[in-house]
């Protein structure tokens, strides 16, 4: 598949033909975009909560200059939400950022959104692939993916065997579009023998689960999960349980009821099982300690017939090359405020046998911490750094290679008190620190601009070798059992040997 460009109005225009027919995308900063591209037919009507299917062809010519837009979601309020997000169920588009369409094979970039299973869209600025197409002559793509309980509500029991994988809808969007970028990306000047995939929270919680799908193998060659990995999911009972919830907080009697919801109906019903996660009256049944984000990707026996992590320790993905890290305080930007002492020794002893040993432990590593800051420690260890190492072990008990980071530069924002917070890399990532909405995350003072152009440097080398090793950051070896070495991205730059090991050997056998 080529692509022609014309000019028209004086304006350069792009028109790429694809395997549904020919698109229409636009030129800015030296640097092509396709917008909104359809990569699945609208999961509605019929298709509500079903396997996603191919989009019928067209003729003539489709723009592709806009995005689409995201997935149905409740209003969202927090430091990086889109508080004004236009939202449709005819929503599986994704976005092609290019150098140039021409025949250069370039490696290709896919990048999965986060916002907890329940918000966001591929379309943002911090998500902007320019500088990837600048600076690593790459391709990026990202994409929306059904969410909430439209995407991970588990109906099989109640539906039947049309409703079998209901529970990882959005994970097998994903996998569409993948497949997408399979027989497509070539006519953006792409190589679909080059995709890493890559994301944030929910996003590299998708990564690292279809790092442990069966049907997703062979689509990438790389994965970058950031701040997630490949525990996030429910057991085949509470994913049912929790869709006899849904149902019931829906008031619906049936499939049928269900199907022909409004979808405002369904989006307040799964707000109120959050409400009710959230407060306590059922828990999120995953040792990621997640409350109030009870719709997860279901181990169902079909899309996912096992723990994604087990899939990965034994043996799937295991050519897969993986590049996984957390921020150091990726909790601050949660809100666990309030903390003392003794509710500080209650979480503790939720999760520890001994929790005076186990509190003794943090308290050796962060020496100067406040008890708010401890429980900032242990839950940024529980839901994010813990998982992001296991995933790490997996894939070196698999014969595979993982390179890990830690970021560490802080936001001077708020006075400093969000630190190493959570999502705060993606903009170094992705060279976007100048993006609309960065500069309020950073807070006050200088740009970091060195940073940035370090880790994007890493990233690119990744994306396009496999090895993050580079000039920027240089040497960088890969993760073992017996060589924990992990990169330090901050104000230092440079490896550091098991950092924070004692927390981290306290987990062991920890679920």
């Amino acid at each position: 598949m080529r692509a022609t460009r014309s000019k028209e109005d004086d304006e350069m225009q792009t028109i790429a033909k694809t395997t549904q027919g020919d698109i229409q995308g636009r030129e800015k900063d030296g640097v092509l975009l396709f917008a909104g591209i359809p990569y699945a037919a609208p999961p509605t009507g019929r298709r509500r909560f079903r396997a996603p299917e191919p989009h019928e062809a067209w003729t003539g010519v489709r723009e592709a200059r806009r995005f689409g837009p995201a997935a149905p979601q409740p209003r969202e309020e927090g430091l990086t939400a889109n508080r004004n997000v236009e939202w449709n169920e005819d929503c599986l588009t994704l976005n092609v950022c290019t150098p140039g369409v021409d025949d250069r094979r370039r490696p290709v970039l896919v990048w999965i959104h986060g916002g907890g299973f329940r918000t966001g869209q591929g379309g943002i600025p911090w998500y902007n692939g320019t500088s990837f197409a600048q600076r690593g002559d790459i391709v990026t793509v990202s994409l929306n993916y059904r969410l909430g309980a439209l995407g991970f509500a588990h109906l099989e029991d109640i539906g039947g065997a049309n409703y079998a994988g209901s529970g990882c809808n959005g994970i097998r969007d994903q996998i569409a579009a993948l497949q997408w970028v399979r027989d497509n990306i070539a006519a953006f000047g792409g190589d679909p023998q080059q995709v890493t995939i890559a994301g944030e929270s929910a996003g590299g919680m998708s990564v690292g689960i279809l790092l442990g799908c069966p049907a997703a193998a062979g689509l990438f060659r790389g994965a970058i999960p950031q701040s997630g990995a490949a525990h996030n999911t429910l057991g085949h009972a509470e994913g049912a349980e929790l869709a006899r919830r849904f149902a019931a907080a829906l008031g619906a009697g049936s499939i049928d009821d269900i199907m022909t919801a409004p979808v405002e109906r369904i989006l307040a019903a799964q707000v109120e099982l959050e409400r009710q996660s959230g407060r306590g009256d059922f828990r999120a049944w995953n040792a990621t300690g997640l409350a109030g984000m009870p719709f997860q990707p279901v181990v169902d026996g079909h899309v996912l017939p096992q723990p994604p992590v087990d899939a990965v320790r034994a043996g799937l993905s295991s050519r897969v090359r993986v590049l996984v890290g957390t921020n150091r305080d990726e909790m601050t930007l949660f809100g666990l405020g309030g903390g003392d002492d003794d509710r500080l020794r209650r979480i503790v002893a939720r999760t520890f046998a001994d929790a005076d040993a186990a509190l003794a432990v943090y308290r050796s590593e962060w020496p100067a911490a406040s008890p708010d800051e401890l429980l900032i420690a242990l839950m940024t260890d529980r839901v994010f750094r813990i998982p992001a190492i296991r995933l790490a072990e997996a894939m070196s008990e698999n014969g595979g290679t993982a390179y890990q980071y830690l970021f560490t530069w802080e936001s001077r924002a708020f006075g400093g008190r969000l630190k190493a917070t959570h999502a705060l890399e993606i903009p170094f990532v992705f060279n976007n620190l100048a993006r609309a909405g960065v500069d309020v995350f950073l807070g006050p003072g200088p740009t970091p601009q060195a940073l940035a152009d370090a880790m994007h440097a890493a990233w690119i080398a990744f994306i396009r070798s496999g090895d993050p090793t580079c000039d920027a950051v240089g040497e960088w070896p890969a993760y073992r059992l017996d060589r924990r070495v992990v990169m330090e991205l901050g104000e230092r730059i440079g490896m550091r040997s098991d950092p924070y090991g004692a927390t981290r050997a306290l987990w062991q056998g920890v679920v």
